[in-house]
């Protein structure tokens, strides 16, 4: 069992609902520093942010992916400007279904050639709307594009958010190679263990501080 550090380390204590505040996000940060997560994950529209000593990440392209790798680019850029230190961007899932993996490939190297490092490009798939087959051609993609981490989920899609199948698929496909970002519908103790001991190296939780409480501190 892993303890109440190792899996705050993993967090990025995220919020993403539409109607967020300012206010909402100074509360998130606050209690990103009072649990001692890795990172927050917020909107790009509240960049820039003050938070010591936290990792701060944020969205591209978010919740659909329906964008132009132009503008998604540019979003990239424009929140690392912003000091974002982490880009999570959303693939186009239709290209993805359609068989279109160059498209896909394309797409992220878009953004990844605007997110330079030292920061980190982790790529969502949205595995529940995917077939097996086509995870890991994404996954393969991913990493042909450079791209740091792969991650399970928006949270917004009605197929759901992330499973233990996928994450461990996503895991075994990309091995040591990149990291693996669970995140969707993870809300209690259990169910952040369950993503670890199925390959996931990071989590995204929007109920922190209910799935920590169940480590003790």
């Amino acid at each position: 069992m892993p303890t109440y550090a190792e899996v705050a380390g993993l967090i990025d204590h995220t919020l993403l609902k539409p109607e967020a505040t300012r206010a909402d996000v100074d509360l998130l940060i606050a209690e990103a520093i009072d649990l001692g997560v890795l990172a927050i994950c917020v909107s790009p529209s509240m960049l820039p942010v003050t938070a010591e000593g936290v990792v701060v990440a944020t969205v591209v392209g978010f919740p659909s992916g329906k964008h132009h790798s132009a503008i998604k680019a540019a979003e990239a850029a424009l929140a690392i400007e912003q000091g974002a230190d982490e880009i999570d961007m959303v693939i186009d899932i239709g290209s993805a279904l359609a068989g279109d993996i160059s498209g896909v490939e394309a797409d992220i190297a878009a953004v990844r050639a605007a997110t330079p490092a030292p920061a980190l490009l982790k790529v969502i798939i949205e595995s529940a709307a995917l077939d097996d087959d086509t995870i890991v051609a994404v996954c393969q993609a991913a990493m042909s594009a450079g791209a740091d981490f792969v991650k399970t989920s928006t949270g917004f899609h009605p197929a759901g958010g992330a499973s233990e199948h996928a994450v461990a698929l996503m895991a075994k496909t990309v091995g040591s190679r990149l990291g693996v970002k669970a995140s969707g519908g993870i809300r209690t103790t259990e169910a952040a263990e369950a993503m670890l001991r199925a390959g996931a190296t990071r989590l995204g939780l929007s109920g922190s501080r209910a799935v920590l409480d169940g480590l003790g501190r």
